[in-house]
């Protein structure tokens, strides 16, 4: 494991530079007409790839190189070095890369190679003739991508309840909803992605059971699809509160991008939003509105927003971050009546809301899957392979209960639901490979990104390196002594060699 090299001057590769100055280990950051571009030495020589990642555009020289891979600072992607092949989540398109020549001591990066996709490798084997996957979200568009990528040649459907084709579920809360990221960004892939690999996408298709016996999937319009793997990526659902008044038109949850865009057209008539839960997707979408000028109340039952995952201390400081902007704050409230303008709180508060956003959790979609006679528990139970309780019936992403360490936990990120996803698509195919990696998560506030790394369900420690109100420091958590997570504002690097720390 090592760190990039990063001069303060990057030099400009196409005019050459010594030999002697492409490191050992890490690699060598610069430029190729102005496009950053690291050089790094490898067993069977020099290599040249984009310095940007494909996923938002990160400086990957800000990165971490691990062995003949290289990691991005902001959403831990991952690349190969050798190839620019995108190895994992959020990243599906690969670096671009460039001929390197060496004349007598000096290491020259000439040509940007073309960029042709890869020839699928040879098919597998005994491989299913029909995979059916259930979801189109994270984990449902990662494995879809992913089975064609490994060679898969046979039938592939992905049935969605979404009118939409798979999007940036992330930039939902973030971006888009302050009105900073045009419509265009949303989309994951465009509709010839989906012709070009053959994937059958089918929109607004609800699944109302699975015949295990048949292996069919039936649908809400009588189909019955056969399959011989099917892989349940159905996500979770917003929970619902028994509030009386939350059944009006301006009372909005966030899930989908019919939600935001709904959220969106409401808002630009409104001069105040009431928001009721204070997670993340809360307390981001609450920065988001403050962007659009809205007034701002937050009402939650907990003392600190978000203290169960990141403490009181870091809670209090992103609560903070939000009460300088204007963000007013109900703790130790709940929510008992909204009228369509005023919501009325358990201690007889009134809270002005032209528009009211509940966010108080969401929870698995498993209700098919237990009909079918899998095994649920506060999810699908899968194994280390993410099969379920019956062979050749897979389950991953948000809806996936599965071995990690000694737990058995359920993470509900976009990140690792696409690894997910793509570690399913794998073992689909007869990899047999256990999914282990490290889950992570990012919230964005008022242009503060905070990093989150591990699971810390049960920690009992918490010690904290820098300074809060300087925006630099590393929590890490503990349980029982042992490192379990780690959440870093403006410690990018740190924050990825703790993910690669725990996952050895």
């Amino acid at each position: 494991m090592a760190q990039i090299d990063t001069p303060s001057s990057a030099p400009d590769l196409a005019k050459g530079v010594p030999l002697a100055s492409v490191p050992a280990s890490g690699v060598l950051a610069g430029h190729v007409d102005g496009s950053p571009v690291l050089l790094v030495r490898m067993g069977d020589g020099l290599h040249a790839v984009s310095g940007l990642c494909t996923h938002y555009g990160a400086p990957l020289a800000d990165g971490l190189v691990v062995d003949d891979e290289i990691r991005c600072p902001w959403h831990h992607a991952c690349f190969s070095l050798r190839t620019g092949a995108a190895l994992r989540a959020p990243a599906f398109a690969a670096l671009a890369t460039w001929r390197v020549e060496i004349i007598g001591e000096t290491v020259f990066v000439r040509t940007r190679e073309t960029a042709t996709r890869p020839s699928p490798p040879r098919a597998p084997h005994n491989q299913p003739g029909r995979i059916v996957i259930i979801g189109g979200g994270a984990a449902g568009f990662a494995a879809a991508e992913r089975l064609r990528e490994l060679g898969y040649s046979g039938t592939l459907s992905m049935l969605s309840a979404d009118a939409s084709a798979p999007y940036d579920r992330p930039n939902l809360s973030k971006d888009y909803l302050a009105g900073t990221a045009p419509e265009d960004w949303i989309p994951l892939r465009g509709p010839k992605f989906y012709a070009d690999r053959q994937i059958d996408l089918r929109l607004g298709c609800d699944v109302t059971a699975i015949d295990i016996g048949a292996r069919q999937v039936l649908t809400g319009s009588g189909e019955r699809l056969a399959y011989d793997v099917l892989l349940i990526a159905t996500g979770a659902e917003p929970r619902q509160l028994p509030v009386r008044g939350f059944d009006r038109p301006n009372v909005f949850m966030l899930r989908s991008l019919a939600d935001a865009r709904a959220i969106v057209e409401a808002s630009k008539g409104a001069a105040s939003v009431a928001l009721v839960g204070a997670g993340f997707i809360g307390m981001e979408a609450a920065a988001a509105l403050r962007t659009r000028g809205l007034q701002v109340q937050v009402v939650a039952p907990e003392d600190v927003p978000m203290e169960r995952v990141l403490g009181r201390e870091v809670g209090s400081f992103i609560t903070g971050l939000h009460q300088e902007k204007g963000v007013v704050f109900h703790l130790r409230s709940v929510a008992k009546d909204f009228d369509g303008k005023l919501l009325t709180l358990g201690d007889g508060t009134r809270v002005a809301a032209d528009l009211l956003i509940v966010g108080v959790g969401v929870a698995p979609r498993t209700e098919f899957a237990a009909t079918a006679g899998l095994a649920v528990q506060d999810g699908i139970l899968v194994d280390p392979y993410l099969q379920t309780s019956v062979a050749g019936h897979f389950a991953a992403g948000d809806v996936a209960r599965y071995p990690y360490g000694a737990d058995l936990i359920r993470v509900e990120h976009w990140v690792h639901a696409q690894r997910q996803g793509q570690a399913a698509a794998a073992n689909m195919l007869g990899a047999g490979q256990a999914f282990t990696d490290v889950p992570y998560f990012w919230t964005h506030h008022y242009g503060l990104d905070l990093r989150y790394t591990g699971s810390a369900n049960g920690w009992d420690e918490v010690r904290i390196d820098g300074t809060l109100s300087k925006q630099d420091f590393t929590a890490r958590y503990f349980r029982a002594g042992t490192l379990v997570a780690a959440a870093s504002v403006g410690r990018d690097l740190e924050n990825l060699s703790i993910e690669a720390t725990l996952q050895r």
